[in-house]
């Protein structure tokens, strides 16, 4: 993997909306965003609803009119039609005309890339066929299932050949052996120098397919950094217990383990620190050990934790 330069540079980004007809209030939609991102890295964009994160990808896209900060996509401002025609982007629900065929929509976004129609014709039939849509190239959109849909999508924003693509759910609608295909495409594309940037709810194929993660909430970044840096090192220790009184249930609690009662005994929750002083105390108590188990913590349980612990 190659990240020599910076593709995508953000400083104190700022944008404020102004909703209301008649009692007008200024809602903050990014809070001073700071963010750096490589050549030739898959780069992934977390965050709840209404996060930030569609209004951060519209800024970087040039399609805002005006925000305050800095931000620059290959060193110039977004708005450039130099950065923008090295760009690619599949938005979230993109529509496609349904009367044109699917090698349609190709040749016609293709040549709005600046492209000639022979480069089109001859880039196309390659890509179509690697997401397996080429069979049904010259089928009209309205007959496509909305994963073939999707596919067809990622073929026209990668037409030009783009050293930036934003991808905003790329894998919605498509079957787990779409989803594996597009996996290894990004991966294809990240190791031949393209910077991909991701904005997905399946928190797990983030985890599988990124470099780097950003997860943002209320317009602001809680935490960035790779994979293994969110998830960390540290493992969850879960413990279950055969029987159990009030008493124990006390001393777990004073722990501070996240347990609970079940109808066979206790089930708690705790990270290693906790875990030794933990069984001595369950030890000491009569109370037995069914299991011991160790789960790593995955990128969702650290997204949850964060977001929750912004809303307190």
């Amino acid at each position: 993997m190659v990240q020599s330069d910076s593709i995508l540079s953000v400083r104190d980004l700022r944008k404020t909306y102004t909703k209301g007809l008649i009692k007008r209030e200024r809602f903050e939609a990014l809070r001073g965003i700071d963010l750096e991102v490589g050549r030739g890295s898959v780069f992934g964009l977390l965050g709840p609803n209404g996060a930030g994160k569609t209004t951060l990808i519209k800024v970087l896209l040039g399609l805002l009119p005006s925000w305050k900060g800095n931000a620059q996509v290959f060193g110039m401002p977004p708005k450039d039609p130099n950065s923008r025609r090295r760009i690619g982007y599949l938005p979230e629900a993109h529509r496609m005309p349904e009367y044109l065929t699917g090698w349609q929509v190709m040749i016609l976004f293709g040549m709005m890339t600046g492209r000639s129609k022979a480069e089109i014709e001859e880039r196309a039939p390659a890509l179509m066929q690697r997401l397996g849509i080429w069979k049904d190239a010259h089928r009209k959109v309205r007959g496509y299932s909305k994963g073939m849909q999707q596919r067809l999508g990622l073929a026209q924003s990668l037409i030009h050949n783009p050293d930036l693509l934003f991808l905003d759910e790329p894998t919605d609608g498509v079957d787990p052996r779409g989803r594996k295909a597009i996996r290894v495409l990004i991966e294809e594309l990240r190791d031949q120098g393209m910077t991909i940037f991701i904005n997905s709810h399946l928190l797990q194929e983030v985890e599988m397919i990124c470099d780097r993660v950003v997860i943002m909430h209320q317009g602001q970044i809680l935490r960035q950094g790779t994979v293994d840096e969110l998830i960390g090192e540290a493992e969850r220790v879960n413990l279950v217990l055969d029987g159990g009184d009030e008493q124990l249930n006390a001393a777990l609690h004073a722990f501070g383990t996240a347990h609970r009662v079940e109808p066979r005994g206790i089930s708690a929750e705790m990270d290693d620190e906790q875990a030794n002083a933990a069984i001595d105390c369950i030890r000491a108590r009569g109370a037995k050990i069914r299991e011991i188990r160790r789960d790593r913590k995955t990128l969702e349980d650290v997204f949850i934790e964060l977001i929750e612990e912004d809303r307190q």
